[in-house]
């Protein structure tokens, strides 16, 4: 956190967060269509060696692996974030994956039509520990509520080999009252289970908008 970072935000997700913050790439898709050789010439006009490649679903855009490869080549510390729910061999230096708990099931966004498919899809601990075993990891939850931890730790407990340390805690929220309100009871969960807390650094530098 603080690195300064160029984004690469492909669109397309499988998913379907009620709280999706960036819905313009799973609700509903924009975008422009870009070669990876346009990406990485658009790349060169940031003054950083840091890359992150997010979505969306990252691992589903067409040409993720040539995309990683010329990030590589072109000595990026690239940085893939990522639902945990599809895996690809890629060029990666840190894998951010976030699994999604219960909270983020739309029950109500579209009259629930994607309430069943999403949860159906939305935790893969197969895909998770693939991540793990082959780079350096994080595992990021976004809280909602007290009840979340439980889950929180469930997922941890089925997979292999988790350093607490490595496991951050985010306020669900897109603005700085909502954060705050929940990040009183989340640093102490945090301190309780040797976790991380993870503020949402670019809303209170830039608020909640797009191209931050």
């Amino acid at each position: 956190m603080g690195v300064p970072s160029a984004f690469v935000r492909t669109t397309g997700c499988p998913l379907r967060c009620t709280w999706c913050d960036s819905d313009y790439t799973s609700w509903n898709p924009q975008g422009e269509t870009m070669s990876v050789a346009q990406i990485l010439s658009r790349l060169d006009e940031f003054p950083t060696r840091h890359a992150v490649v997010t979505g969306g679903e990252p691992l589903i855009a067409a040409g993720i692996e040539e995309l990683c490869a010329g990030l590589r080549a072109n000595g990026y510390h690239i940085t893939i974030e990522t639902a945990g729910v599809v895996f690809k061999e890629v060029a990666c230096d840190l894998a951010s994956v976030s699994p999604k708990l219960s909270n983020s099931i739309p029950y109500q966004r579209e009259g629930g039509r994607w309430a069943e498919r999403h949860d159906q899809l939305r935790l893969r601990p197969d895909v998770i520990q693939a991540f793990m075993d082959r780079s350096d990891y994080q595992l990021k939850f976004v809280i909602e509520r007290a009840e979340d931890i439980a889950e929180v730790r469930a997922i941890v407990d089925s997979l292999r080999r988790v350093d607490p340390a490595k496991v951050l805690l985010m306020p669900q929220g897109t603005d700085r009252e909502e954060l705050d309100h929940r990040a009183a009871w989340l640093v102490e969960v945090c301190k309780q289970h040797g976790y991380r807390y993870c503020p949402r650094l670019h809303i209170e530098l830039f608020g909640n908008r797009r191209g931050t």
